[in-house]
This record gives structure tokens, sequence and C-alpha cells, in this order.
């Protein structure tokens, strides 16, 4: 199977492409445009695989994509090329809504251009590609808002209520990708996931963010009190979930994703300060904790995600093998062991584990 992913060189996509070359014979084409969250170091450990291809592309050059899919000709797209994340978008949404809204528009027309001319082929292989092809879009619960009670959960039927920027653009790329199901009869699957953490993630978010600050000695700024809660995934859960859904999900379907661990972002803080006093104590002997910083939250802050991930557990039979507890201090331990390799690369950059947005 060939298998189109946009965005492989961010965070989650190059777990998928690990997964999908390391666990598969499936041949996959990397379309990443290389922002400054892209990174191709990513993928050292499958570059030289011939099942593995990449262009640097951005998903709102047409002709460029256009390019891509009629020499790759692929079965599936896996679509998980963003902007993603809150505070940038708080201070510069427009590139979030070119990106997210425009990209996908992008995508979308050259995949139904595609997926047409197969389908009016003579040939009969190709009519089978046609009726096999999918375009998988991947999103985010936070399009769906903010929880109110403690025992509520997000599911496939949530109404939207987007609150910043970003969940927004996200927002407006999911109806995209059903709109286009609905009316050209595009064969679409879309999945919702929880927050996602794990190695190679870029340093702007929560986790790397407080583990590389730590060990730099720096603050660990958390937001308001802290007390937001969020659900964790483990980046290789979701990976191993968006390849079953990309090949075995329900055309037309949605499937949420999350990793049944739920945190308070204080609490998370206070567990990677308790993993590094273990195996990376400070030479003075004060407790990581001792550089806790609370900052200013940021607005419109949603106070608590979770999502109820029974259907693609049903349905399709995938459960998270890591809790958070086995996550974190797998997460930890690699940033300890490729600080001076991956991370030293990483911030080399323009980035230096500074707060982004919302100046």
């Amino acid at each position: 199977m060939k298998i189109l992913v946009t965005g492989g060189a961010g965070f989650i996509g190059s777990a998928v492409i690990r997964n999908l070359i390391e666990n598969t014979e499936d041949e996959v084409f990397n379309l990443d445009k290389l922002t400054y969250a892209g990174n191709l170091e990513s993928l050292v450990s499958v570059e030289t695989s011939d099942r593995y291809h990449f262009a640097q592309v951005d998903i709102c050059d047409r002709e460029a994509v256009e390019n891509v899919f009629e020499s790759f000709q692929p079965d599936i797209v896996m679509h998980l090329a963003a902007e993603s994340h809150v505070d940038r978008s708080i201070d510069g949404p427009g590139e979030f809504m070119q990106t997210n809204i425009i990209g996908t528009y992008t995508l979308l027309e050259v995949s139904r251009s595609y997926w047409e001319f197969l389908k009016k082929s003579s040939d009969p292989i190709m009519q089978q590609r046609a009726e096999a092809f999918r375009f998988h879009h991947i999103s985010t619960d936070e399009v769906y808002g903010d929880l109110e009670g403690p025992e509520d959960l997000f599911r496939e039927d949530t109404p939207y209520a987007p609150s910043s920027p970003y969940s927004a653009s996200k927002a407006s790329s999911d109806h995209l990708v059903r709109a286009w199901n609905r009316t050209y009869g595009l064969p679409v699957v879309v999945t919702n996931c929880s927050n996602n953490y794990g190695p190679y993630h870029f340093p702007e978010k929560l986790i790397p963010l407080v583990t590389l600050n730590a060990l730099a000695k720096k603050d660990l700024p958390v937001y308001g009190d802290g007390k937001q809660v969020r659900d964790w995934l483990y980046v290789d859960d979701h990976a191993r979930a968006l390849c079953l859904v990309a090949k075995e999900g329900a055309k037309g379907e949605t499937y949420n994703i999350g990793g049944h661990n739920e945190k308070q972002n204080i609490e998370v803080v206070k567990t990677i300060c308790s993993i590094l006093d273990e195996l990376s104590p400070r030479e003075d002997g004060v407790e990581y904790e001792s550089q806790i910083t609370y900052v200013k939250d940021r607005p419109g802050h949603d106070l608590r995600y979770a999502i109820d991930a029974s259907k693609i557990e049903c349905d399709l039979g995938w459960t998270p093998k890591e809790t958070f507890e086995s996550g974190i201090r797998k997460t930890v331990e690699w940033y300890l062991a490729n600080k001076d390799s991956w991370c030293k690369n990483v911030l080399d950059g323009s980035y230096q584990m500074e707060r982004l947005g919302t100046k």
C-alpha cells in the first residue's frame, strides 16, 4: 500500500512514518514544508529505507502537491500538516488560517481530482484503487472547547466550540473534510486526539519544555494555577491508532483517540521534576520543583479536555499500551539520552526554549 503523509517531519507525523516503515510493508511519501517544528532528524532511523520518500512541499502550493500525487499515486492520504501551537495562534493567527484551512482545502481538491481520475479509468485495477482510497484527516480535541462537568467526556458527536484561533482553524478544516465527503463523496475518515507526548516533541510544548528547562536550570513556566486538566496520549500509541483508522476505519466516520490519562498540568510538571531528581539530580542537591514559576494564564484557556475513546476501542480494537507513568518516564529518559544530539540540534536554531506567543 502507498501512503502519503503530510507533515511527516513533525512530532506525530514522524511517529506515524516510523511506525509504518518499521512495522509494515507500506511505501510512504513524506510531504512536509519543514517549518521551524519540522525536523528530518526525527526520521533518521527510516530515511535509508527504499520504501521511504520525501519532498519539501507546502500544502498550499497546489501545483507542487499535484506533482506529488501524479508521481507517487497514493492509496491513502494521512493529513497531519498543521500549525499547532495555541500561543502562537493568539499572536499571529494568519499563518494558522493559511496552513490549516487553505492548506486543507488545497489538499482536499487535489485528492478529489486524483480520486475521480481513478474512478473514471477503464482499468479495473484503477477502479479498485478508487474504491479503496481514503483521505484521513488528523485533528484535535481542542475543537470541542471546554468540558464543564468533572465526569464529562468529548465524544464523536460533541458540538464544536473552539476557544483559540488554532482550535478554530482546526475546526474549520474538520468541517471542510466532512463537507467534501457529503458533497463530492470523497471517502474520508477523521480522528480527534487528546494531548500527545513522547520522544521527538518540539520543545515549545509543556513536557519537553519543562524537561529541558529543568536541566538548563531555567524557570519552569506554569500557566495560571496549573490546574488545567489534559488527557495525555503517548505518541506511539497515537501513531498505531492513526495507521489502524487509515486502513480499517469506516468511510465517513470520526474516531476520538485518547490515552485515559487525565492529569492537571501542575501534576505533570511535578512528575517530571521527580523523575529528574532521580535520574539526573542537580549538583547542588536542590530539587527541580524549586524552578517552578507561575505565569499569567493564556487568554481563553480551556480548563479541561478528556476523550471518550470507546468507539475506536469497540470498532477497531485499539487501546493505548502506555500508562502516563510508563510513558512519561520513557519520555524523560529519551530527552536525557538525546539532549546533546537531537535536542541540541533543535535548540541551536531559532527557538531557545522561550514561551512562544502571548508576549
